[in-house]
């Protein structure tokens, strides 16, 4: 029940960064993504998901595990690929709003989630579930094409759950993916 539950919640937050957003496409506005962050981070806190103390191993691997991903989004771009120079400004508004994002989405899927169904079912249920939910939790930002390469990242993320036993390397990596993608796309 307590799966459900969460699951619900994520379903929730998501809708309301949709509807927040007046629609899919303005689901990744600044607004938006704060407000699902709020909601996803009351969720996981309600099921209770705390912040543990940060192991720099942990958060090391992370970053490490982000950089790679960025290298091979970079690696998969057309070579003719060029990259505007970024607005400084927005920038400084958008960095703080997607870590915000990344710790709820790591905290609600890879914390309270994760161990809600690997209790439930075992950690390969656990890895399955998590990544499906955020493959599905990226649907209104990216499509349904990116569906395939977003439940592949999940897994990846959920991976790095698993060896590292908590939520600190995924959300590092997830936070250097998404800034790195930001600021180079």
């Amino acid at each position: 029940m307590r799966t459900v539950l969460i699951g619900c919640g994520a379903g929730a937050a998501l809708g309301l960064r949709v509807i927040s957003g007046g629609g899919a496409a303005a689901a990744a506005s600044i607004p938006a993504a704060l407000l699902f962050a709020a909601a996803a981070l009351t969720v996981a806190i309600a099921a209770g998901w705390r912040p543990g103390r940060l192991r720099l191993g942990a958060a090391a691997a992370g970053a490490a595990a982000g950089l790679f991903l960025v290298l091979a989004w970079l690696l998969a771009r057309a070579p003719d690929a060029t990259f505007p120079s970024p607005q400084v400004g927005a920038l400084a508004v958008w960095t703080p709003a997607v870590a915000l994002v990344v710790i709820a989405e790591e905290a609600l899927l890879r914390g309270v989630l994760f161990d809600a169904v690997s209790g439930w079912r075992g950690v390969p249920a656990a890895l399955g579930i998590t990544s499906v939910v955020f493959a599905l939790l990226h649907l209104p930002l990216y499509g349904v094409q990116a569906l395939p390469l977003d439940l592949g990242v999940g897994v990846f993320l959920g991976g790095l759950r698993v060896m590292t036993g908590g939520v600190a390397a995924p959300a590092f990596a997830h936070l250097v993916a998404d800034l790195g993608g930001g600021w180079l796309a």
